[in-house]
């Protein structure tokens, strides 16, 4: 039975890929619905990586109506332009650092049209510096201090004798280099094509020469007079929540028997933040609800249900099975466990779900927990299928036609500097966690 309901799983995760969007986590419920009927009893509902979701979101959203958002794409439009000739290098510093600190790669959104209108003014493909900054901001997922998969899987790992700081103290430098690795091969390699400039593009000729192509030129963003002001806000509350997951952790314990647990404390603290910043800007609560950023992440959350519910459901049903399969493979080759994080991913469409229906099981098959840190950067391949929403967004927003998905469906921009990264990040993980672990 394992293969028809292993077939059943697949057949779920394919539908929902069709139909794209929201429709993903939907997909996944009616492949627990159906394994239920096959005999399968459902597995954890992942309520706990939905709650941070969500409360994230609230608080990002809320700073979006407060007009923050705006101030940070502002600011990151003032450094693009003033470095074109570092675009390659400074997109994806900025999506990096927007998804560590919101803990959502959905904030690259913003930041796209300024990064291809700046590639455009300059004759650089939009291609490159779209490819590596929506990679980025899918990497910095496992990095982020308040993300779903990064808390989730501290709390995995704790009993273990691995922290919440330990895991960061890999996550970030390993993450964040692998990324500027990335980014000068992809630099390099553009360097050494003689047809690499935007002009000699045909594709973008021929747009030009119909009209499609614009150029917008500098945009003067009026700022809503609290902005800054909520942008503050929520990097205070950033700090607080690692200020607090810190104090409360057994290796610093500076709050021994806390009230409350990590998860509960980033909970109330990102509701918090989303009050004061209501209170502070005076914003209409119902304006939230309509902010891209509220939609998207929801949309995210339910996709996130759907999905890891339907992974752990198969997967605890089948651990014994697994075990026997893999766990010695996965004990002798640790770096396998990379491999399997990154098919996983790809298919689950969420660090959050990957993370929430793989990682216990590789840790309980005797995967040691540096080497399990290690290839968490794996868990971010949703660059492989072009349908995730900011890889479609980067396509549509690049006028030029360089953003192209080929008729191969493989052959897209975002693949070669996405298994890059993630290749580079693993094989610094182990190099910072046989220091830091």
């Amino acid at each position: 039975m394992i293969w028809i309901h292993l077939l059943v799983v697949l057949a779920a995760i394919f539908l929902g890929a069709r139909l794209g969007g929201i429709a993903i986590g939907f997909a996944g419920g009616l492949g627990v619905l159906v394994l239920a009927v096959l005999g399968l009893t459902p597995g954890d509902m992942p309520l706990d990586v939905i709650s941070i979701i969500m409360s994230v979101i609230c608080a990002i959203a809320a700073m979006q109506v407060a007009g923050g958002m705006d101030y940070l794409v502002d600011l990151a439009e003032r450094i693009l332009r003033r470095n074109p000739k570092h675009l390659n290098f400074l997109a994806p510093i900025i999506t990096y650092l927007m998804t560590l600190m919101a803990g959502t790669g959905h904030t690259a959104f913003s930041t796209m049209p300024v990064i291809t209108e700046v590639a455009k003014e300059n004759d650089i493909r939009p291609s490159r510096p779209l490819s590596v900054a929506v990679v980025a901001s899918q990497i910095a997922i496992t990095a982020s201090p308040i993300s779903a998969a990064v808390v989730y899987f501290s709390s995995v790992l704790e009993p273990l004798g691995v922290g919440y700081l330990d895991l960061l103290g890999v996550a970030i430098p390993s993450t964040f280099i692998a990324c500027m690795l990335t980014a000068l091969v992809m630099t390099l390699i553009d360097r050494a094509n003689p047809n690499s400039p935007l002009s000699k593009d045909p594709v973008y000729q021929d747009r030009l020469a119909r009209g499609v192509v614009s150029l917008r030129g500098e945009q003067r963003r009026e700022l809503k007079p609290q902005a800054r002001a909520s942008v503050l806000v929520f990097l205070v509350g950033l700090v607080a929540v690692m200020g607090y997951a810190t104090a409360i952790s057994d290796r610093v314990g500076l709050i021994e028997d806390p009230v409350m647990g990590r998860d509960q404390a980033i909970i109330a603290f990102m509701l918090t933040i989303a009050a004061v910043t209501v209170l502070l800007a005076r914003i209409a609560p119902s304006d939230i609800l309509s902010a891209s950023t509220f939609k998207s992440g929801m949309s995210a959350s339910i996709c996130v249900l759907g999905v890891a519910w339907l992974g752990t459901t198969f997967v605890q049903a089948y651990t014994d099975d697994i075990e026997r399969a893999a766990g010695g493979l996965l004990t002798d080759f640790p770096w396998l466990l990379a491999v399997v994080l990154f098919f996983a991913a790809a298919l689950l469409y969420s660090q959050a779900a990957t993370t929430k229906a793989l990682m216990p099981t590789a840790l309980a098959l005797g995967v040691a927990p540096g080497a399990a840190v290690a290839a968490f950067p794996a868990v971010s391949a949703l660059f492989v299928l072009p349908t995730y929403p900011t890889l479609l967004a980067a396509v549509e927003m690049d006028d030029t036609g360089s953003t192209r998905i080929g008729k191969a469906v493989f052959n897209h921009p975002f693949l070669v500097p996405g298994v890059l990264t993630i290749a580079f990040a693993v094989i610094l993980g182990f190099l910072f966690g046989a220091l830091i672990i």
